[in-house]
């Protein structure tokens, strides 16, 4: 007896490794979900909204490097599948939607919670379609995989409500096989671009998420090229640490003065595996070398003198045995870069102690940026940087949450990070690590979660007490959307439409059944911090932050100053002027 097609999607879900599908379960999906419930190893994860699923499996992916799975059900259930499946897109990591329809006979009449998916997913996915006979299994599941897989995004199959229990007239075993090469570039490229950096006097290396898997070949390159490195948000897994005495921090909003600096004062910049976007923090009239895999990447940031086309590990492997062994650089401008991301370092932490208000420097800057004596953000995420396990996995919402994160919390040791990083979507820190923990249950999951984040989705802390997955939350609730302030005020405008009217998260969660934790004195925070990791099952610590911590960008500019000077003159006008505004 031939299998159903709801049968053999499941059967090849786990011939795949597959062993979650998160999603929201209902009509078109009965099918199979009924097919995964009778399938060993390949579990259902009901969550409570199915951008959380699709949130969820595209974290299982990026860890995993294996295709995570989703699945929402007719109309809205696939509608609400589309943010999170772009930050797939965007993370350009493999997953797989199934998304349910109407029954075939209806398509087309504008029946009820009729969408077509196939134009809904055209921008998201790399591959679409829509199953309108089961003799079209399982070619066009292997095509929807191998896509996904080859591609690394997106791919949607829809099933139609009245095709999913239907039998197969011929039926065999699903062939997933992709083994993808390694590319690289010319020969005489890679000799051109080694000139280039021979005749360099100062290099800096850009160095992103395609270089994490060459990380010795890259520290070698920056060796024998005496270069700072400048890292993305995305290599800090991989690059950071102390066994890294190249690495300078990142540059950008969110980076440091050294970083910056760092670029500004190279005539040669290298960027290996990275496409990192924005143009205004490259400097101008720099020589560039570009290397990544896709070459629709090459000089559509900044231009560049050599775009190499191929594996970072590959490539940096052909650049050093052209730059040969060559004569010892001047490493004046490694020493000065790394002098100067010490220096900032050592700035940093003295802010993040969190008896820093209470010394005589603190009490004065308390008194103007910190009059209600809130928790530093700083002093938080430094904190749990120093009680997290050297393996943990983080996840950190779009926002400020990321800013303290990308400054405070080092990625040692084996510790993965994830995030809406290109997306920049709010609410992913909780759903990204819902995904991570069904993966390991026993590794360490810690969200950074900002309040207005966490909020947006707070219906899948349900998901996280019914399976008892052992994921921390750590809630910065400063009560404002806060990057939306900092946004704001740089431009010197006063803060508006920020004000978030929060509950106790702490006492909102214990109501779910989860360990709640409310933080509002410094003096309680390490000990608060340690008790929630300690703590077995989900945890939520609610730490009350100042609400006006800024983040100075890496190079500050004048205008930046004076935005913010007006915005708060702004503000403390409109304070007077409208006394219950807040």
């Amino acid at each position: 007896m031939t299998r159903t097609v709801a049968r053999l999607i499941g059967d090849a879900l786990r011939q795949l490794g597959v062993r979650q599908v998160f999603g929201v379960v209902g009509d078109a999906l009965n099918p199979l979900t009924e097919a995964i419930r009778t399938t060993e190893d390949v579990e259902w994860v009901g969550c409570r909204h199915e951008e959380t699923a699709a949130f969820a499996a595209s974290a299982q992916s990026q860890l995993s490097g294996n295709l995570g799975v989703c699945m929402g059900t007719v109309g809205p259930g696939s509608i609400h599948l589309l943010n999170g499946l772009y930050d797939a897109a965007k993370s350009r990591t493999p997953v797989l939607a199934i998304a349910g329809q109407v029954p075939l006979t209806d398509m087309g009449s504008g029946y009820f919670q009729e969408v077509d998916n196939d134009a809904l997913f055209s921008d998201v996915a790399v591959f679409r379609a829509t199953i309108s006979s089961p003799d079209q299994l399982p070619q066009l599941l292997e095509t929807a995989v191998r896509n996904a897989l080859g591609r690394k995004g997106v791919a949607v199959l829809t099933v139609p409500g009245d095709i999913s229990d239907r039998q197969l007239s011929t039926d065999r075993t699903a062939r997933f096989s992709l083994n993808p090469g390694v590319t690289r570039p010319e020969e005489s490229a890679v000799r051109s671009a080694a000139g280039l950096l021979q005749r360099a006097e100062r290099v800096t290396l850009l160095v992103g998420q395609g270089a994490r898997a060459a990380r010795e070949d890259v520290l070698a390159l920056a060796d024998r090229l005496a270069a700072p490195m400048v890292l993305t948000l995305k290599a800090k897994e991989g690059f950071e640490g102390d066994d890294n005495p190249f690495q300078v921090g990142q540059t950008g909003l969110i980076g440091n003065p050294a970083a910056a600096s760092a670029m500004q004062k190279a005539d040669t910049l290298l960027l290996l595996g990275t496409d990192f976007p924005y143009r205004e923090w490259y400097p101008d009239g720099r020589t560039v070398i570009q290397v990544d895999t896709e070459p629709t990447h090459i000089g559509r940031r900044v231009p560049v003198e050599a775009g190499l086309v191929g594996d970072v590990g590959a490539t940096v492997r052909d650049l050093l045995r052209c730059l040969g062994s060559g004569e010892a650089r001047d490493r004046k401008h490694l020493d000065h870069a790394r002098g100067r991301f010490e220096s900032w370092r050592d700035g940093q932490a003295r802010l993040a102690d969190p008896k820093h208000d209470k010394g005589a420097v603190g009490r004065i800057r308390s008194a103007l940026d910190n009059p209600e004596h809130g928790i530093r953000p700083e002093a938080l995420a430094a904190t749990v940087d120093r009680v997290a396990a050297d393996n943990a996995v983080f996840t950190s919402d779009t926002g400020m949450a990321t800013v303290w994160l990308s400054r405070f919390v080092e990625m040692r040791g084996a510790r993965r990070l994830l995030g809406s990083y290109n997306l920049g979507s709010m609410a992913n820190a909780m759903p990204h690590a819902l995904g991570a923990q069904y993966l390991d249950r026993q590794r360490q999951v810690i969200a950074f979660c900002g309040d207005g984040g966490l909020s947006m989705l707070l219906g899948d802390l349900m998901t996280l007490k019914t399976s008892n997955l052992p994921v921390k939350l750590v809630v910065f609730d400063n009560r404002r959307l806060g990057m939306v302030k900092l946004e704001q005020e740089r431009a010197g405008l006063p803060e508006f439409g920020t004000l978030l009217d929060n509950p106790d998260f702490a006492a909102v969660a214990t109501a779910m059944g989860i360990t709640g934790i409310r933080v509002t004195d410094p003096v309680e925070l390490e000990e608060s911090v340690r008790r929630a990791f300690s703590t077995p099952g989900p945890v939520l610590l609610d730490v009350l932050t100042n609400p006006d911590e800024i983040a100075i960008p890496a190079e500050p500019t004048v205008g930046q100053g004076w935005g913010f000077a007006v915005a708060k003159v702004k503000e403390v006008v409109r304070s007077h002027r409208e006394p219950d505004s807040h």
